[in-house]
């Protein structure tokens, strides 16, 4: 299962100067590479048909399960291309542990760990051109998960579909990291106790997307999301865990507690922090205790992490009544010396003392 050769079905790559052209400013999530990778799963034969395969649609029956039943999960990751033209990808088998521990809350297969990696070595192998090499410019990997089977009933299915496709991702902040705003949602809940808020799934997103409209109405970029039973204890942003500081060495973040995804950032820069010799407080955070450690000058900065920003300087909390904001103070120094070391190992300019990177393509001699 974990030594399936992938076949490689060959298509037409756009030319170096379009791709060229593309990775000039490519955003995020808008330009894909020329390939994908997809592998097969049934109940009777396991992982198989592991391919290689021009990106492009895929064929899907209107009766396949997962437009039906939402049984799909996903995962995002980046490789980076160093100075010496090496490429490495960040913590790929904590994504792996992830997809898996998401695939049993969802009544999918788990996919072995070394499976997993080869698909995103596969992948990014072949399409190295498009690992760009601009300032805080990355490849984000998109592993995920369907339910393909045909049919219409409430089972778990018992034929699915492991895919990775690849897109080209720019300086995430133009122009310097800037201060975010978040709106605090009073009315909608992200996840509730017993729920799929620990996994990693596209329903959850989907509960997040109102609410953040009703951020942007209110000049805000992200959404706070509390528990569904109160609407102080906080669980997450919509797609990014939450960091409060405490003077210049205590990190404050919301407890794992079955609402909150496991973000591998997150997890990351609690290393960091620890590695300094920071305390890190993971335990029940309330929006009022934000509010009175602003007012009294305990709470001095506060941020979200994720893949894709890696770390977001937070300058303002807006709810209906009150709002948090930290001013000219934000972006904070602990905020940012913590981003610059994540994202200094990730690139290469820093050492990886905890072999978090895995190299998929060395330098060329």
């Amino acid at each position: 299962m974990t030594s399936l050769t992938f076949t490689h079905t060959p298509g037409t790559p756009r030319s170096a100067a379009e791709r060229e052209q593309l990775l000039e400013n490519p955003g995020f999530g808008n330009v894909f590479t020329d390939h994908m990778v997809s592998i097969s799963w049934t109940k009777q034969d396991g992982w198989h048909n592991a391919e290689v395969l021009p990106y492009g649609p895929i064929p899907m029956d209107p009766a396949s399960s997962v437009l039906h039943y939402a049984q799909e999960i996903f995962e995002g990751l980046k490789a980076y291309r160093r100075a010496d033209g090496t490429i490495v990808t960040f913590r790929p088998r904590a994504n792996a542990a992830r997809l898996n521990t998401s695939a049993v809350r969802l009544a999918l297969p788990e996919i072995p760990e070394e499976l997993f990696v080869s698909a995103i070595n596969e992948l990014v192998s072949v399409d190295r051109d498009w690992v760009p090499s601009g300032d805080d410019q990355s490849l984000y990997l998109r592993p995920f998960m369907i339910a393909d089977e045909s049919f219409l009933g409430v089972r778990a299915a018992e034929r699915a579909r492991f895919m990775v496709i690849a897109s080209p991702a720019g300086a995430y902040f133009t122009g310097g990291v800037r201060p975010v705003s978040i709106w605090l949602s009073e009315d909608f809940a992200r996840a509730g106790r017993g729920g799929t808020g620990a996994a990693k799934c596209g329903g959850n997103y989907a509960a997040s997307l109102s609410p953040q409209q009703e951020a942007a109405e209110n000049g805000c970029q992200q959404v706070l999301f509390t528990d569904s039973a109160t609407t102080d204890t906080i669980d997450e942003l919509g797609g990014m865990n939450l960091f409060l500081v405490k003077g210049n060495d205590t990190l404050v973040t919301p407890q794992l507690n079955g609402n909150i995804l496991d973000g591998i950032t997150r997890r990351s820069l609690i290393q960091l922090a620890k590695d300094r010799g920071f305390t890190v407080e993971e335990r029940e955070v309330t929006v009022s205790e934000w509010r009175e450690g602003v007012a009294n000058g305990t709470i001095t900065e506060a941020f979200a992490c994720g893949t894709a920003a890696v770390i977001t300087p937070i300058g303002q909390l807006k709810a209906k009544d009150f709002s948090i904001d930290f001013g000219d103070a934000a972006p904070g120094e602990v905020t940012m010396s913590l981003r610059e070391e994540l994202t200094g190992i990730q690139f290469g300019t820093r050492e990886d003392p905890h072999n978090w990177l895995e190299v998929i393509v060395k330098a060329e001699a």
